[in-house]
């Protein structure tokens, strides 16, 4: 991956005719590769509209969470935003397809924001996270923040936002959260 902290996984998935077994999450596994994490929450979403923006969103310490994020059914355009003021890709973005069909997942370590367009209709999308949920920590960044440049493949006008998604600062105007 082109910033620091993020993979992009792909688990092995064995099918035969009855369809397919994988195992999505292993700890050995990841110890094994470095990456030595505690989810404690797994998260569902279903977007029903193509279009359906989630994010940019984190969470500020001592609730900042890791990200393991996938789709079980639809596509998406996930992206993960640096905002580690300290980082040489500081306000870089990358922005990968998870789908049900290319089966990839993407790790997204504390100090990026994270969103999500959904590319199909009824997308799901399952993510698993190092820290619980907490409305006091809740932050984001603008969506559509032109100084970010995110290509969302859509216009800003189609896109199907929360109130909540919409009211976030853009990047120039956030308080530093993450060294």
């Amino acid at each position: 991956m082109e910033l620091s902290g993020l993979k992009l996984i792909t688990p092995k998935k064995f099918g035969d005719e009855r369809g397919f077994f994988c195992e999505t999450h292993n700890e050995r596994t990841w110890e094994n590769a470095g990456l030595n994490f505690d989810f404690v929450q797994d998260n569902h979403s279903l977007s029903r509209d193509v279009g359906t923006v989630r994010g940019l969103h984190f969470q500020t310490a001592p609730f900042a969470q890791d990200k393991l994020v996938r789709v079980i059914s639809g596509a998406i355009l996930d992206v993960a935003l640096d905002l580690r003021r300290s980082s040489p890709t500081f306000g870089r973005h990358v922005a990968v397809e998870l789908s049900r069909e290319n089966w990839r997942q993407l790790f997204i370590p504390i100090g990026f924001a994270h969103g999500f367009v959904t590319l199909e209709p009824d997308t799901e999308v399952l993510y698993k996270v190092t820290n619980f949920y907490s409305p006091q920590h809740d932050c984001g960044v603008a969506w559509d923040d032109p100084d970010i440049g995110v290509d969302w493949r859509l216009a800003v006008d189609c896109a199907v936002l929360s109130e909540k998604d919409r009211k976030w600062p853009r990047l120039r105007d956030l308080a530093e959260v993450f060294a």
